[in-house]
């Protein structure tokens, strides 16, 4: 495992989090019980499945090591074990923000003329 994962985000959905001091998480972690996150090697694949067409977004940088036992690493897409948050994301675990939106194709535009990923 690695301290740290990465989060996408609704631009929106994170500024009222900072207002909150914790992301509670997006509609699909809501439904599922836990925050979804993706690992270095498992980012841009999740933004080619779940974010394609989407703009607005944010790339935040998660430190995990002060997360506890709320965090889990669990087996998901081909057996790949995925960082999952069983609480809300504290604000204060951001190590960074990156703006982005992600093509039709899934491919990841940052906007500080950073493509893809990796």
């Amino acid at each position: 495992m690695t301290d740290i994962a990465f989060k996408l985000v609704d631009r929106a959905e994170w500024e009222l989090a900072r207002l909150d001091g914790a992301y509670a998480g997006s509609d699909v972690d809501l439904e599922d019980g836990y925050i979804h996150m993706s690992s270095t090697a498992q980012l841009a694949e999740t933004a080619r499945r779940h974010y394609a067409g989407r703009g607005d977004l944010l790339l935040i940088e998660v430190d995990l090591t002060g997360l506890g036992e709320a965090l889990k690493w669990e087996a998901s897409r081909g057996g790949d074990l995925f960082p999952h948050l069983f609480a809300p994301l504290p604000v204060s675990a951001a190590r960074s923000e990156r703006a982005l939106s992600v093509d039709e194709d899934g491919v990841m535009r940052f906007e500080d003329g950073v493509i893809g990923w990796g």
